[in-house]
């Protein structure tokens, strides 16, 4: 071969690598790697880094301290690096940092397990895009508001908190809505936390005749509670939010028991990409799930994007997207298009589903 041949063999060569490296997604990671988080972050990092290699997909991984310096940090190095989306992100600092500087790089982003409403609410003022691959601030209330009113419409029913703005907002949010619907319960109160039992509290609403009880606390005190309505044959259903999935401790949850909350995801993943976990000696747990998720979401709105032409923010919006955990569809505003909270029952093992959800 002349020396020119093999010149422009080479250059041909470069030059399909090149195009083969174009045209590989590349997704930014952004998670807490330092300090107390870091635990969560590595499930971050196990469930991108499976999803990754199982969609042909490249990772940049930078840690964001959990701290708005280190959320600034992280976009300044996604933008220079001009990653297409990036996901992650667990802490309100960081993500709100971040964003200014991810939306002029035109770079969307998925968080896994930001919370504050304002992110998404504020997006009409902000233009951030962000999509939120876990439940709202806001969600575990309005589920408890939507579901117990229909379940508890023919039942004697009281509503107590420990007091604590968590306990508190999650019980009025109950209260008005069951009053909406012309609903009233027999009992309202609040309780003292952390006892060593709740006889008292459970001889008020028994005499009040309560059947079902929500409230609003620790699962701890809920399990208290229900010992002790078993031990006075008070026979009492109570029903928590998700501070229920937090094993009880010492006390048992009472049979019975209700718990509102989103479901373990491992319970409802795919088989398939459970056994790749396990092929790995990955706990699927916490965020691993999401994480994957995320990366599948990802992937997909890129072919979307690339199909129709219009930006990936465009393509992440108002479409249904195939996951390991279920379908997911994200509103205008970047939430879930559905909540993904549901009405379980203690079955004196494990929280299981009602029938009706």
């Amino acid at each position: 071969m002349r020396p020119g041949t093999r010149t422009i063999a080479a250059l041909f060569w470069l030059f399909l690598a090149g195009s083969a490296n174009a045209g590989t997604l590349l997704v930014g990671v952004a998670a807490p790697l330092s300090g107390p988080s870091a635990i969560l972050a590595k499930q971050i990092e196990a469930g991108t880094g499976l999803a990754a290699e199982a969609n042909g997909i490249e990772l940049k991984t930078v840690d964001d301290a959990c701290t708005a310096d280190g959320g600034a940090a992280a976009a300044r190095e996604f933008a220079a690096a001009k990653v297409n989306v990036v996901v992650g992100f667990l802490c309100t600092d960081a993500i709100e940092a971040a964003m200014p500087i991810l939306k002029d790089a035109s770079i969307p982003v998925i968080t896994v397990g930001v919370r504050t409403e304002s992110l998404t609410d504020r997006r009409a003022k902000t233009g951030w895009p962000i999509y939120r691959l876990g439940p709202r601030g806001d969600d575990e209330r309005n589920a408890v508001a939507s579901s117990l009113p229909h379940l508890w419409q023919n039942e004697l029913f009281a509503i107590i908190d420990d007091g604590t703005i968590y306990g508190r907002e999650i019980a009025e949010t109950f209260r008005a809505a069951a009053e909406q619907v012309a609903l009233k319960p027999v009992f309202v109160d609040t309780f003292r936390p952390q006892l060593d039992n709740q006889i008292g509290m459970i001889g008020r609403l028994k005499k009040a005749g309560a059947t079902h009880v929500f409230a609003g606390g620790d699962g701890e005190d809920i399990a208290i509670m229900g010992r002790d309505a078993v031990q006075l044959s008070a026979g009492i259903v109570f029903a928590g939010g998700e501070n229920l999935r937090t094993p009880a401790g010492d006390v048992p949850y009472a049979t019975g028991t209700l718990m509102i909350a989103p479901p373990e995801w491992a319970d409802v993943a795919d088989p398939k990409v459970l056994e790749s976990f396990s092929e790995r000696k990955i706990v699927p747990d916490g965020y691993t799930l999401p994480a994957y998720a995320a990366i599948e979401i990802a992937k997909a709105a890129s072919g979307l994007s690339e199909t129709s032409g219009k930006p990936l923010v465009d393509a992440l919006t108002g479409h249904d997207f195939t996951t390991a955990i279920g379908a997911i569809r994200f509103d205008a505003k970047g939430d879930l298009s559905q909540s993904p909270y549901r009405v379980f029952r203690f079955d004196g093992t494990r929280f299981t589903p009602l029938e009706s959800n």
